[in-house]
């Protein structure tokens, strides 16, 4: 998380644990990977907790290994992972084939940033808060596109908790973007964080066990 070590451990730990027990409530394999993505989330934090350490520790391969799978979360699984995930649990016919849309688009930005990646080194640094130099992601075609499948997506589905956790996520990157501009992708991935308990909030209330053929109708 972008404001201590302490903070990002704490996130982590705690996701980490809801993405256990949201996973162990999904009742259908194509619910898993939905279930998943506080876990996925709290991982990330986690790494970002190892980040503040190597600055502390002045641990420079630490950093540099940190740095590259903080960003591989960011940019380049989550663009491809949730519109994927949200049209895996999708049943009504029309939802599905706009949400495939976004897939597409979600794996054309996690391509173009991944071989960024690769191509280019990417440096982390500290100014209150974890900064990412990483210019390509700031192309505002990119950033769009990016924001599209993320958040977007979730707009589409058929299930209300997803609906709130897309519409959430895009208010919460309008704010991070706002007050944390030099630092927002860090703000911004520990504010869907925490909203990605959310996730667990739509296991617990059963939405996913809603009959296919009424979800249908809509």
């Amino acid at each position: 998380m972008c404001f201590s070590a302490t903070a990002s451990f704490v996130a982590g730990v705690s996701l980490t644990a809801i993405g256990v027990v949201t996973v162990k409530m999904a009742k259908r394999k194509t619910k898993i990977p939905f279930a998943m993505i506080p876990l996925l989330f709290g991982i990330q934090q986690l790494i970002e907790g190892m980040l503040w350490l190597s600055f502390k520790f002045e641990a420079p391969l630490l950093n540099v290994s940190m740095t590259y799978l903080f960003t591989f979360f960011s940019h380049v699984l989550w663009p491809i992972f949730m519109p994927l995930s949200i049209g895996l649990m999708e049943t009504v016919p029309w939802r599905k084939k706009v949400i495939l849309a976004f897939q597409i688009i979600g794996g054309a930005v996690g391509l173009y940033l991944l071989y960024f990646i690769i191509r280019f080194p990417i440096t982390s640094e500290i100014k209150v808060h974890v900064m990412y130099i990483f210019p390509h992601f700031h192309k505002p075609m990119v950033l769009l596109l990016y924001i599209v499948a993320t958040c977007v997506s979730g707009f589409f589905s058929s299930h209300k908790m997803v609906n709130i956790f897309g519409v959430l996520a895009l208010l919460l990157f309008i704010v991070a973007y706002w007050f944390y501009t030099v630092a927002f992708f860090s703000v911004w991935c520990f504010f869907s964080a925490i909203l990605s308990a959310i996730i667990y909030l739509h296991f617990k209330s059963g939405n996913q066990r809603a009959p296919d053929l009424m979800a249908q109708r809509t």
